[in-house]
């Protein structure tokens, strides 16, 4: 019998805030496993701290929070123990990109077949609004009264560098081109990146929906994501024009 995404849904009350971007990527989590068909006593969903961090208790599988920024350690270790479990990251830009930076940057290295979904809003919501690694410059906020002056990180051209194998960025509103990504993320053998820009409704009053659909776009057929340089220029592509879509993908040894 096919699966369907109601076949993923716990009982859990979701504690998001009205609008949040994490509710389409919820969803578009949910449309990918039931495409992907794996049982939920096969699938573990891994995080560390925040609001993006409170997914796996929304998805009927097994479930294991960590310390903040340290969830790529529990994944690597539970698919070292057991590879035969498929094995999803539900982290935050700030838990990923912050605190957890260095754990990303060696498990890229180590090419584990462990799939990384960054819930990407530019700010840390759980914590109610200080500026993450990929704010924009200039971006006021309560601990930054006079803008944030550090560069913007730029966390696909860092994956790439890193030597990551799969790179995908989508946008929590388009949830059926999303599940698209993240299902081809799971299916890649090995270490595979999906970046999701998604608005904080309650903290960041800049990266809105409207913001975000003034400028994303989807790469076409005509796109290569075998190229390396090409995909290294779309990865730098920020502000007026953002690439949505698989912006690499290369096969390489994985190790489980």
């Amino acid at each position: 019998m096919a699966m369907t995404a109601n076949d993923f849904t716990s009982n859990d009350p979701i504690a998001w805030c009205p609008g949040c971007g994490n509710f389409g990527i919820l969803t578009s989590l949910k449309l990918a496993l039931a495409r992907l068909g794996t049982q939920p006593k096969d699938l573990l969903l891994v995080s560390g701290i925040g609001q993006a961090a409170k997914m796996p208790h929304y998805i009927k599988a097994n479930c294991f929070n960590g310390l903040h920024g340290r969830s790529l350690p529990v994944a690597a270790g539970a698919k070292m123990a057991n590879p035969n479990l498929t094995i999803i990251v539900t982290t935050g830009d700030g838990d990923c990109y912050g605190e957890g930076g260095n754990h990303l940057i060696h498990n890229i290295r180590r090419n584990l077949d462990i799939t990384v979904i960054v819930c990407d809003n530019q700010i840390y919501g759980l914590t109610k609004g200080q500026a993450s690694p990929t704010s924009d410059p200039g971006m006021v906020t309560k601990v930054q009264p006079e803008g944030v002056s550090a560069q913007h990180l730029q966390p696909l051209a860092l994956a790439l560098a890193a030597g990551a194998g799969f790179v995908a960025r989508g946008f929590s509103q388009d949830t059926n081109h999303l599940a698209g990504l993240i299902l081809a993320a799971i299916k890649y053998k090995g270490f595979s990146l999906v970046d999701v820009l998604q608005p904080c409704v309650s903290f960041n009053k800049v990266n809105t929906y409207d913001w975000y659909s003034k400028r994303v776009y989807k790469l076409d057929a005509s796109y290569k994501p075998t190229d390396l340089n090409a995909a290294f220029a779309r990865s730098l592509e920020w502000g007026d024009r953002i690439p949505i879509g698989v912006i690499y993908s290369r096969d390489k040894p994985a190790r489980v």
